[in-house]
């Protein structure tokens, strides 16, 4: 899923320098496997004009990158894409994006350094790619939620189905998105930023 069609915010971008309310800066990562959507939810929600690492897809990646769903996909992220967003005067997210072919996979070690929680955005045509993606996360207890983002050819399953075949406890939301859409990629940020406040509330009362 790329650019088109997607949200942009009305007028010019906000400037880079964060907004004088700003009392903390919290780091979001977008994670997937390739062709989800990350670069697209990033570019839809960022109030700045987002950073993007996208280079042309060459014949050299022909039989290493598994394009299924994304075969009219012309350009990947390989480095990472960044933007940011301010959830309320006072708190501001600088969001990730992660790049989505295995072979970038090494980068993930650094971008996830100091990140708060992730998103994993999946596409249910190729839902077994999200296994590793999930059990990264884990491994390093960065807490995440999973948003389903609709591309118009994707089947549909059931929430409860989804997470019985992501192996997901039932504590980690789950939540369908358009990435295109600005306020649809705000309330997967926000569902995040409700599960990370529940967490820490059940961690200082225990």
């Amino acid at each position: 899923m790329d650019f088109n069609g997607s949200d942009t915010i009305p007028g010019p971008r906000t400037a880079d320098h964060l907004p004088h309310t700003a009392q903390a800066a919290v780091k979001i990562v977008i994670v997937g496997g390739f062709g989800v959507g990350k670069t697209t939810m990033v570019g839809s929600v960022s109030e700045i004009r987002p950073l993007t690492t996208e280079e042309t897809m060459t014949q050299a990646g022909i039989g290493v990158d598994d394009n299924y769903g994304s075969e009219t996909k012309t350009a990947t992220t390989v480095a990472m894409d960044f933007g940011r967003i301010s959830i309320t005067d006072q708190l501001v997210l600088y969001l990730f994006g992660t790049p989505g072919q295995e072979r970038f996979w090494f980068l993930w070690n650094g971008l996830f350094e100091g990140a708060l929680g992730a998103v994993v955005l999946i596409d249910t045509r190729r839902l077994e790619v999200s296994f590793d993606v999930i059990g990264r996360l884990e491994e390093r207890g960065v807490p995440f939620v999973v948003a389903v983002n609709s591309f118009p050819d994707a089947p549909r399953y059931p929430i409860d189905d989804l997470r019985t075949a992501l192996d997901l406890p039932k504590e980690i939301p789950i939540i369908e998105c358009d990435a295109r859409r600005r306020a649809s990629s705000r309330d997967v940020l926000m569902t995040l930023m409700h599960f990370l406040h529940s967490l820490a509330t059940a961690k200082a009362n225990a």
